[in-house]
C-alpha cells in the first residue's frame, strides 16, 4: 500500500521510507525511514537519472540489461520548506481551529514545540514553533528557568544536563512571562526533549528518562528526555 504524503510537517513527522524517497533539506534519515526535521510544507522532486553511455553497436535487450534499467529509475527527493521559494512564508499558522493563517498566540497550559537556542546557568531559551498542534508563522521567544524542568530535586537541576543547543523540546506554557519571555515547564513526564543531536552530528535517541543515546557511535548524553507516547 503506498503511503500519502502529508501536505504539511512538523519536526518527527514521518515522511517515507528510504527505498521510495531520497532525502532532501528539511529531512533526515532513522532506521532507513525519512522524518521531517523542520516544520513546514513537504514537497516530492523527481530526480533527474545519471546519463547512460550509449552503446557501439545495436542489439535486442536482454532480460538483464532490462532489469538493470529497472533498477536505476531514481527515486523521488522529499523535502520540507518553511517557504515557497520567493522569501515569503506560505505556511502562515496551520492546523485544526487554526483561524486561517490568524495569529495564533501561546496561552497558559499549551502544549508547545520549541527549539533551544541558548543556555546560562539558571535558564535556557527557546524558539516556540508549534503552539497546541498549530505551526507559528514566526517563532515566539521562551525561556525554561531551571526550577521548571523537572518536579522533583529541583536544586540539584543542571541546565547543561538537561538540554542542548538545537534540541526540539516539547513544553506546557506556565506563564506568558514579560514582554520578551514565555515561561514553559517540562516538569511532567511527558515534557522534554522529545528530538536532539549528539556532539557528533548524529541523530540520538531516548534510552531512559535522562539520557539520549548517538545511534552511530553509541554515545551517551544527559537530558531531560519526554516521555514518549
Amino acid at each position: 500500500m503506498s503511503q500519502t504524503l502529508p501536505p504539511v510537517a512538523l519536526p518527527g513527522t514521518l515522511l517515507g521510507s528510504t527505498t521510495k524517497y531520497l532525502p532532501g533539506p528539511g529531512t533526515h534519515i532513522y532506521e532507513s525511514y525519512i522524518y521531517s526535521s523542520i516544520a513546514g510544507a513537504v514537497s516530492s522532486t523527481a530526480t533527474r537519472a545519471p546519463s547512460a553511455t550509449k552503446p557501439t553497436t545495436t542489439s535486442t535487450p536482454t532480460a538483464s540489461t532490462a532489469t538493470t534499467a529497472t533498477k536505476s529509475k531514481p527515486l523521488p527527493l522529499l523535502s520540507v520548506s518553511r517557504d515557497n521559494g520567493a522569501g515569503q512564508d506560505t505556511m502562515g499558522i496551520l492546523g485544526v481551529g487554526s483561524g486561517g493563517g490568524d495569529t495564533i498566540l501561546p496561552e497558559v497550559e499549551s502544549i508547545v514545540l520549541a527549539r533551544v537556542t541558548r543556555l546560562g546557568q539558571r535558564f535556557a531559551s527557546v524558539e516556540i514553533l508549534v503552539v497546541s498542534g498549530s505551526v507559528c508563522r514566526e517563532p515566539f521567544q521562551g525561556m525554561i528557568r531551571r526550577e521548571d524542568v523537572r518536579a522533583t530535586e529541583k536544586d540539584k537541576v543542571k541546565i547543561e544536563e538537561s538540554f542542548r543547543v538545537g534540541d526540539l523540546v516539547r513544553g506546557t506554557v506556565i506563564s506568558l512571562g514579560d514582554q520578551s519571555n514565555y515561561y514553559l515547564s517540562t516538569a511532567q513526564n511527558e515534557l522534554g526533549v522529545v528530538m536532539a543531536k549528539s556532539e557528533a552530528g548524529n541523530t540520538m535517541y531516548p534510552v531512559s528518562w535522562k539520557e539520549f543515546v548517538d545511534a552511530k557511535t553509541g554515545t551517551r548524553e544527559k537530558r531531560k528526555v519526554a516521555k514518549p507516547f
